[in-house]
């Protein structure tokens, strides 16, 4: 039997920026499940059990704020890490973020699509 992939959410309205992610984390080996606003993400969230959400923080419906708190505040749901990657680059969003519960907090303009991955490989390390 082959081994189970890893499965990545990602949360993220912006189509364009949805299917670079997506397409670049299935090329490094992982299963990658979209949402594309809070709601539908909790709904997969609770239904897929990603191993990892990489999350935007600007979504329709529910903010990501909204749903990394859900993520955090639900026995089912807490462990599983979460990657912030957004536009939202002020100090008060990034303390927001990590006070949250985020593992890690990424400003789409100062990353590479290569390090997106290199960081979600090294926050399923340390989860290991």
């Amino acid at each position: 039997m082959p081994e189970k992939l890893t499965k990545i959410l990602i949360v993220e309205d912006d189509h364009y920026m949805r299917k670079i992610y997506s397409n670049k984390l299935r090329r490094a080996g992982f299963e990658v499940i979209e949402a594309i606003q809070g709601e539908e993400g909790w709904h997969k969230i609770l239904y897929e059990q990603p191993d990892l959400i990489i999350l935007d923080l600007i979504l329709p419906m529910k903010s990501g704020f909204q749903l990394l708190s859900d993520i955090k505040g639900n026995d089912k749901t807490k462990k599983i890490p979460v990657i912030i990657l957004t536009n939202l680059s002020q100090g008060s969003d990034i303390q927001k973020g990590k006070d949250l519960g985020a593992d890690d907090y990424l400003v789409k303009t100062d990353i590479s699509l290569t390090e997106v991955v290199d960081k979600v490989k090294m926050v399923l390390a340390k989860q290991r």
